[in-house]
């Protein structure tokens, strides 16, 4: 199995629910094909460095995952699919990548 990080960004008209249903749907569809979830979290709404289909922000969400290789197409197939998602990015992690998001996510953990 594979590890892999994707970001995403969702449209800013979005209510809370319609956020979580997407986020869930993805989610879903990533452990529906035997993908096993290492990480997820919401970066909320933040400005765009650049204007995407007009809009100057975005919900960024960034799933951690790790599952076979044949599954990242349709992955992103979805998100193509899906018009709530104005933009995203899947990279499959290096032993060194895996290392420093561990070490990232304890940090973050205690922070909390």
């Amino acid at each position: 199995m594979n590890h892999y990080e994707t970001v995403f960004i969702l449209n800013p008209v979005l209510s809370d629910t319609q956020i979580e249903e997407t986020v869930k749907k993805f989610e879903d569809f990533l452990i529906k094909n035997g993908a096993k979830m290492v990480s997820k979290e919401n970066w909320g709404l933040k400005k765009l460095a650049y204007p995407i289909q007009h809009k100057k922000s975005g919900f960024y969400h960034l799933f951690e995952f790790a599952s076979p290789g044949e599954v990242v197409a349709p992955y992103e197939l979805e998100f193509r699919r899906d018009e709530r998602v104005m933009r995203f990015l899947t990279v499959k992690l290096d032993k060194h990548a895996v290392s420093w998001a561990e070490r990232r996510r304890t940090k973050l953990k205690a922070k909390a």
